[in-house]
């Protein structure tokens, strides 16, 4: 898939209002390092009842939307759980930023849960779209719900993956994607993150907000995803609304203030320009979240809710989340 190029940053600055740098991630910091050369697709993989005891990989996996392409850490000693980690909007068809923007593989490197990176899925909130996007002339539907709970745990499970002893994380775009995910699939998934996610969509000026981001994103249409702001796929992935649902799940939910800390040194004009982005973000989250904390306590459901002092929207302080919820992560999976 072709994705249309950023829009420029003059163009930028009259799209985003504080309400609509809502969703917007900050500029890519690194590049993707060396990785394994491709598998063979994942149709032509061999079947085992267990998975590879650790290593690196990159597969092809079929799907609705075509071949898709998913990086895997295998479980140290062959375990059968996963964590799926979810992008952000600007998600890059050629690696998942989990993979080179953060130490994730080394975090979990010696641990049996296999991580599990699909790649590609920019501005696609990780849902199935009604059609293509026609502002920028995509060729094929989104079907990443479908992708990530049917047609991928049937590859995972033929190398040994469990199709219900599983967790999810993502951040921005990713964060309420993955609490979309587990709580209409519980039979998959034990464990749910949030990153910096925006968890109450419903909000005034939050649809807007979307539809201004996934435009500046690469003219993504967001009718041709939820529909027009009415319809009833707005309510089904706001997880304001569908909140009762998450009741008995493991979760992890994190934003920061939107203060700069210790991973935010800006020097040149291009990086003071990302930083202010990524606090405005950030405190956009902060304000979401602890609006879901409100939402969760009236409920009666139980989550962990973590606030730091300090950070933006930016990948090192994901990085950090990440490794404050790998604890939570392994007791909910049962790997140890």
């Amino acid at each position: 898939m072709r994705f249309v190029p950023r829009l420029s940053q003059g163009l930028r600055r009259r799209l985003l209002g504080t309400a609509a740098a809502a969703l917007v991630l900050p500029v890519a910091a690194g590049v993707a390092g060396t990785t394994s050369a491709l598998a063979a697709p994942a149709q032509a993989a061999p079947i085992s009842h267990r998975a590879p005891a650790g290593g690196f990989e990159e597969v092809f996996v079929d799907s609705d939307m075509g071949p898709i392409k998913v990086q895997i850490q295998w479980a140290a000693r062959g375990g059968d759980a996963a964590l799926y980690m979810l992008d952000g909007l600007r998600a890059r068809d050629d690696a998942n930023a989990w993979s080179f923007e953060t130490n994730a593989l080394q975090q979990f490197a010696n641990d049996n849960v296999s991580l599990i990176m699909p790649v590609g899925g920019q501005a696609s909130f990780y849902t199935d779209w009604y059609a293509p996007s026609n502002f920028n002339g995509q060729d094929i539907t989104y079907k990443w719900e479908t992708f990530l709970t049917e047609q991928l745990p049937d590859y995972l499970e033929t190398r040994g993956v469990s199709r219900s002893n599983n967790g999810i994380l993502g951040l921005s775009m990713g964060g309420s994607a993955a609490l979309t995910l587990a709580a209409y699939h519980r039979d998959q998934f034990k464990f749910a993150s949030s990153l910096s996610g925006y968890l109450n969509l419903s909000a005034p000026g939050m649809r807007e907000a979307i539809r201004i981001a996934m435009l500046d994103a690469g003219r993504f249409n967001v009718d041709a995803m939820w529909g027009p702001p009415w319809s009833p796929a707005w309510l089904r992935n706001d997880p304001f609304v569908f909140a009762p649902k998450l009741e008995g799940l493991s979760m992890y939910i994190s934003a920061a203030s939107g203060l700069p800390g210790e991973h935010t040194n800006p020097q040149t004009l291009t990086d003071f320009y990302n930083t202010g982005n990524a606090m405005a973000l950030e405190a956009l989250s902060l304000i979401q979240t602890r609006s879901f904390q409100v939402k969760l306590a009236a409920l009666g459901v139980d989550a962990t809710f973590d606030f730091p002092a300090r950070g933006v929207h930016a990948w090192k302080y994901w990085e950090d989340q990440l490794w404050k919820a790998r604890p939570q992560i392994l007791d909910a999976l049962n790997a140890h």
